[in-house]
């Protein structure tokens, strides 16, 4: 993100370097709500205009879960290790193993809030494979590739991912914004 926005003259600065930002609790029924919420909290916080977002994992033999709890899919206190092994559980004996990922990135600029949705279609593997990436990169083969996200280079997986797809969204946006074409 901080690349592509760089390259439009837009600097990207982290929460963090702004004091009391507030921690915000992701408790809304949509992906689009969280992204929102936090998009809008850092602008009314900072005055600057904020881009959030929130990813989940939808897996269609599940009807969409974990979705947006795919962070605390397997309990509050769980990892990314133990969120996969319930997904995993959860899809044994099942042959409809298609799934996507999906980003909704917010920007929220005072006037309005700008939502990008980025997808990234695939299916889950019977079985982990690679080192790379996190959450459930081990277990999504995108479609079209025989490699896991996990298997993949990061350069690889940013080429092709859902979160690539919504910030190219964005930042299309941005360039229509500013140069007005």
């Amino acid at each position: 993100m901080q690349a592509l926005l760089e390259s439009m003259g837009i600097e990207l600065l982290p929460a963090s370097q702004f004091s009391g930002v507030p921690e915000v609790e992701e408790d809304q029924p949509t992906l689009e709500g969280n992204a929102r919420k936090k998009a809008l909290m850092l602008h009314e916080h900072t005055g600057l205009p904020a881009v959030a977002d929130d990813t989940g994992l939808e897996v269609d033999a599940l009807g969409g879960r974990p979705g947006v709890h795919s962070a605390r899919y397997a309990g509050p206190e769980a990892n990314d290790a133990a969120n996969r092994a319930r997904l995993r559980r959860e899809l044994e004996g099942q042959e409809n193993r298609s799934a996507r990922f999906r980003t909704v990135i917010a920007y929220a600029d005072g006037s309005d809030v700008h939502v990008f949705e980025g997808i990234c279609e695939g299916h889950i593997t019977d079985e982990e494979r690679g080192a790379g990436g996190f959450g459930y990169d081990a277990l999504f083969i995108p479609e079209g590739e025989t490699r896991t996200f996990a298997e993949m280079s990061k350069e690889e997986k940013n080429r092709i991912s859902h979160r690539a797809r919504a910030l190219g969204r964005l930042v299309d946006f941005l360039r229509t914004e500013r140069t007005g074409l």
